[in-house]
């Protein structure tokens, strides 16, 4: 039997940051086929830059996406970051206020609920068992305090969409202090120790009724 994996999302999904092979989609398959003890096909269609209003529009109207995520027995999604980013960037070196943040926070979560309900939608009749797993954002600013308090936030309603298919990989806090080691030069994406610590974060999570086949 042959499952197949499905990574949508932004930078963290295609791997930015590492030697290529060391992304933690590819890590996370190679992990997954130990566990299952089968061959894991993939499709990985993260996109640098990716914001949630985007994956939102792609994960409804194109078509690729909507077969892959359809026919995915797992699937990864990778989010966020680059809503964060463009408001600590719109603030550059000031502080902005914390309305500016809890308003970009409100419309990523609405984002994030639009993408739930196209997977879901997606999988209505699959038939067959699948899981998804939610990767948490850890805080590429951990000087600024309002990036923090966003990034905590956003990953509460992340951790909201939990059930016996979702689960959702926490990594703030194995991140936090220890990002001079698990972030690559641009200081904003992980090294490849990084991500490996995300995929061991994943793996440790199980892989729910795709284990009884």
């Amino acid at each position: 039997m042959v499952y197949h994996y499905t990574a949508i999302g932004d930078s963290l999904t295609t791997g930015f940051g590492a030697m290529p092979g060391n992304g933690f989609v590819p890590v996370y398959r190679r992990m997954s086929e130990i566990s299952l003890r089968t061959f894991v096909a993939y499709t990985n269609l993260g996109i640098n830059g990716l914001t949630t209003a985007e994956l939102k529009k792609l994960v409804k109207y194109n078509p690729l996406f909507r077969q892959s995520l359809r026919e995915a027995d797992i699937i990864t999604i990778s989010i966020g970051g680059n809503d964060l980013i463009h408001v600590a960037k719109a603030g550059g070196q000031s502080h902005l206020p914390s309305s500016v943040y809890q308003k970009a926070l409100k419309e990523s979560g609405r984002n994030f609920a639009g993408i739930m309900g196209q997977i879901h939608q997606a999988k209505a009749g699959a038939g067959k068992p699948y899981i998804i797993r939610i990767v948490g954002l850890y805080n590429p600013y951990p000087t600024l305090e309002e990036a923090s308090g966003w990034v905590r936030q956003f990953n509460r309603q992340l951790a909201q969409y939990c059930s016996k298919e979702c689960g959702f990989a926490d990594i703030y806090g194995t991140f936090a202090g220890h990002e001079r080691e698990l972030l690559s030069i641009d200081h904003l994406h992980p090294n490849g120790k990084g991500y490996r610590v995300i995929a061991e974060r994943l793996h440790s999570m199980g892989y729910g009724n795709l284990n009884s086949n």
